[in-house]
């Protein structure tokens, strides 16, 4: 098996704040951990720009049907599906609008696959049983920065076409060198030695969150700072859509719940009816012409 040098990542480097983490107490262990955390919106805040134009990149492949698709293994992997499954309720998309692939499939989500990360065939694989399109983004998640299965996913999606972004928490990381925009966060070495499920898992998640939200708001699921695509599948959000039908109209909790009801339980669609005081029908013909965003049938 060919050696593999981490020497250079600094995900891999010992942290000099931990040195004696085994003989700290709990609350002297507890206060470095949220120091160390504290890096981490710090690091993502020097890579905005980079973010910026993947999320552009984003908002142009849903506008031209294309998809939002994430690759990952481990908590990479992971943290990748639950942005992807996140989506669904919150802004009321399809499962196939935003996707999350993982090395070694569904069961990698709560057990490692042996070997799985180390494939770039199964990274390919995995694109082209998902029917990659010309169309869609793919968006390659790795901490180290090296992940084969990310780059075997990032090669064959260039190779027929397809927009790529990477994500690493290392500079000058490999996978960069796959990816039409790459983004590197350097949070410094982790609390643990090596954990990337600390640090590097709290900035890739904050980046996913950004990506996908911010997106999101570029074609029309969002109405001020309201998640009007909102899918109300229980109970709690059933109220909440209520609330934001309040919010969004200022009228009442009885007359919200109305138009609730009259617009079969589409937020967006009962705050356009109300606004334009329109019928279900007019408000549907409306929001079709104005692409979903609600400020421009107003």
């Amino acid at each position: 098996m060919t050696k593999i040098d981490l020497d250079q990542l600094v995900t891999e480097r010992r942290n000099e704040q931990t040195s004696n983490l085994d003989e700290m107490s709990i609350q002297e262990a507890l206060v470095i951990m949220n120091q160390e955390d504290l890096k981490v919106p710090e690091a993502i805040s020097f890579v905005l720009p980079e973010i910026e134009q993947v999320i552009i990149a984003v908002i142009t492949a849903f506008k031209e049907g294309g998809r939002l698709i994430y690759m990952g293994a481990g908590t990479s992997g992971r943290l990748g599906v639950l942005d992807a499954a996140e989506c669904v309720p919150t802004f009321g998309v399809s499962s196939e609008m935003v996707v999350g692939l993982i090395a070694g499939g569904q069961q990698a989500m709560t057990k490692a696959v042996e070997g799985a990360e180390d494939s770039t065939a199964l990274g390919e694989k995995d694109l082209i049983e998902l029917d990659l399109k010309q169309q869609d983004i793919v968006i390659g998640i790795a901490a180290s920065g090296r992940t084969p299965y990310v780059i075997g996913g990032l090669d064959y999606a260039r190779k027929i076409g397809a927009k790529t972004a990477s994500l690493a928490c290392n500079t000058n990381a490999e996978i960069s060198q796959h990816a039409d925009f790459a983004i590197e966060v350097d949070a410094g070495p982790e609390f643990l030695t090596g954990s990337t499920r600390l640090k590097s898992g709290s900035a890739q998640k904050m980046i996913l969150n950004m990506i996908s939200t911010i997106s999101m708001i570029g074609i029309g699921k969002v109405f001020h700072n309201l998640m009007v695509d909102v899918q109300p599948t229980n109970a709690k959000l059933v109220e909440r859509s209520k609330r934001i039908i309040m919010q969004a109209t200022d009228v009442s909790y009885e007359v919200a719940t109305d138009y609730f009801e009259q617009a079969d339980q589409e937020v967006k669609l009962a705050i356009v009816m109300i606004l334009t005081n329109s019928s279900k029908s007019e408000a549907q013909k409306k929001l079709i012409e104005a692409n979903g965003f609600i400020k421009h049938t107003i």
